[in-house]
């Protein structure tokens, strides 16, 4: 069999769920590689040393905050700090960058929620990422806690829960193996009944009908697609060395997981990347 290749900007992989199994596909140029599919295949990656924004497409010497081209770092309301810190969201304040951007990703339904990737954690989503966001995190199982009515609240109400909980993933551990089964609605239970005093207040001055508990979802669970779990985690570095080679045994979060090592590729989006195997 003839080696196949791809080439072309790479970007963050699209997911979706197939019977609670985590599909992916990873967008290179104007191809969309299936993932899945190359599972236990040799394959050869090669940064082409190039990069280009994945907002505005300039050619850019280093990518910022996962694919963005310095300017459109400093000015996109997307790049801002309060996204990776929702309850510093200062759109009420006047001083969004963008608040057209503002009204159609941030003033719309948040979701909160509990999730299982490298032990609990609390997160939070916009309604319409369920279950992309979790299906990202590596977690293994989600499950909704409050809907709310935007991002502000939804990083009001993970600040209340983080001061028991984790909120961040140990993506380390998420990419050793599976965590230990948690009873997720139980945990919820446990948690809800220590921040009630904090959900309360919030509730009295956001409004109670913009801060709601969610009792009646079940839990999400997702499976991933990994043959061999590394027993050490050495993740690639492009910038250091642009060519990695190996046997890709798994998928899990936005990590593909080689023989030799793994890379997270929504860290690499916009760089030019030419996959090769003989299965493609």
């Amino acid at each position: 069999m003839s080696l196949s290749s791809l080439l072309g900007p790479v970007e963050k992989m699209k997911t979706r769920l197939a019977d609670e199994f985590a599909m992916y596909s990873m967008p290179i140029g104007d191809d969309l590689a299936d993932m899945n599919a190359l599972i236990g295949s040799s394959l050869r990656m090669e940064f082409r040393q190039q990069i280009n924004c994945v907002h505005c497409g300039r050619l850019t010497k280093k990518s910022f905050n996962q694919g963005y081209c310095y300017p459109c770092f400093q000015r996109l309301a997307q790049c801002d700090s309060c996204i990776v810190s929702p309850e510093k969201c200062h759109y009420f304040e006047g001083t969004c960058r963008e608040p057209e951007w503002g009204e159609s990703h941030c003033m719309i339904d948040h979701i909160v929620y509990l999730a299982n990737s490298s032990g609990v954690k609390v997160g939070i989503t916009r309604g319409t990422q369920v279950p992309t966001r979790w299906i990202d995190q590596g977690a293994v199982a989600a499950l909704p806690i409050f809907r709310v009515s935007n991002r502000l609240q939804s990083g009001l109400i993970e600040t209340v829960f983080k001061a028991h909980v984790a909120d961040k993933t140990s993506w380390q551990a998420m990419l050793k193996g599976e965590p230990s089964e948690v009873d997720l609605a139980a945990r919820r239970d446990e948690l809800t009944a220590l921040c009630q005093s904090g959900i309360s207040e919030l509730q009295e001055r956001h409004g109670i009908q913009s801060i709601q508990p969610i009792n009646d979802v079940a839990v999400q669970n997702i499976r991933f697609p990994v043959e061999t779990y590394p027993v050490k985690v050495k993740s690639f570095n492009l910038d250091k060395d642009p060519i990695i080679e190996g046997t890709l045994l798994g998928i899990k979060a936005q990590y593909l997981i080689f023989d030799t090592g793994v890379i997270n590729i929504r860290k690499y989006a916009g760089y030019h990347i030419e996959l090769s195997s003989e299965s493609l």
